[in-house]
């Protein structure tokens, strides 16, 4: 052979060899690493979950077989040490992808990579948060679905005035670490003024034992004057404390309004928000997607497609409320 030929052929072989490896890429093994603030045995992060490793199976991704691995970490309303140490302990297995429940997710997850593709779900203002450039152009390593625009803080004081009249006063559980909080809580106060209600703010950081007999007094202060109300901001705080809360409203006769149905299916009085289940199948698109080679800079932040308002009447009762037919009409569930 002669040495001009000879090194065509070792050319060749050269280039094709990148090919045939990332040929060769589909199928390895994938690593997927998940932070997400329920407990294991919570049923509402189960169910989000199973959906999310049902649509994950649809696009050819199954945990525990031979083309993914999904690690998890869960915070369950901890303090920031406990969900940066989580989202440390998930980056150091160097997964190809991270999802991310909720902004404390996201913003541990941040501090510890800005390399690893992040999908967030339920996040409520991503760019004023500094998690993406854009909506449309994320442009960094993170992308996702939110859950709420923060207009959403003047429909919950309008629903809560609506279905209790008489409603003066409102206090706002409110986490101030999140970082979407403020944004409700001045929709709500900018709102305030033309429904005739005074509001104030409670703040619940976390779901630790001090912090729930700090809110069960400031509610029993609260609740001393009448025609007051509640209204329940999104965050995994609250969330992992809703039964408390849930029966602290309750126990001192408070109509509240939360985020999510499942506050209502437990006893809460009304909530309006997204379906959860339905961006969790969302999510996995995009895991599929980057999964697959896209990167998170080019998947534009989808909003949500569906929202829910669910009553329920007993709770409704107990209160001596008669829910006008009006808001009835618009509820998408009617729990009895």
């Amino acid at each position: 052979m002669r040495r001009r030929d000879f090194i065509k052929v070792i050319g060749g072989a050269a280039a094709a060899w990148p090919l045939a490896v990332l040929a060769q890429q589909p199928n390895r093994v994938r690593r997927l690493g998940v932070l997400i603030g329920f407990g294991e045995s919570d049923p509402e992060g189960q169910s989000r979950l199973t959906a999310f490793h049902q649509e994950l199976a649809v696009l050819g991704w199954t945990d525990g077989s031979n083309n993914l691995r999904i690690d998890y970490r869960r915070y369950a309303g901890a303090d920031a040490d406990q969900v940066r140490a989580a989202a440390k302990e998930l980056v150091d297995l160097a997964p190809d992808v991270l999802l991310a429940y909720a902004p404390p997710a996201v913003v541990a997850l941040q501090r510890e990579t800005r390399s690893i593709p992040i999908v967030f779900t339920q996040v409520s203002n991503p760019v004023g948060a500094g998690f993406v450039a854009t909506m449309a152009r994320p442009g960094g390593n993170i992308t996702g679905f939110t859950s709420f625009e923060w207009s959403i803080g003047g429909k919950w004081l309008a629903a809560l005035k609506e279905i209790a009249p008489s409603l003066t006063r409102a206090t706002v559980i409110i986490n101030p670490d999140n970082p979407a909080a403020g944004g409700f809580l001045g929709v709500i106060e900018a709102s305030s003024s033309s429904l005739g209600v005074r509001v104030s703010p409670l703040v619940l950081r976390s779901a630790l034992d001090s912090e729930v007999r700090v809110l069960e007094r400031e509610l029993e202060v609260f609740a001393r004057q009448p025609n007051g109300g509640m209204i329940v901001l999104p965050d995994f705080a609250a969330i992992s404390m809703r039964q408390s809360i849930v029966a602290l409203a309750a126990r001192y006769r408070l109509p509240a309004v939360y985020p999510f149905r499942y506050f209502t299916t437990i006893g809460g009085l009304m909530s309006y928000g997204i379906d959860q289940i339905e961006q969790s199948k969302r999510a996995a698109s995009y895991v599929d997607r980057i999964l697959k080679g896209e990167k998170p800079a080019d998947l534009p932040v989808q909003t949500p497609t569906k929202f829910e308002l669910a009553i329920n009447l007993k709770t409704a009762k107990a209160l001596g409320i008669a829910v006008p037919q009006a808001l009835l009409a618009q509820a998408n569930d009617v729990i009895e």
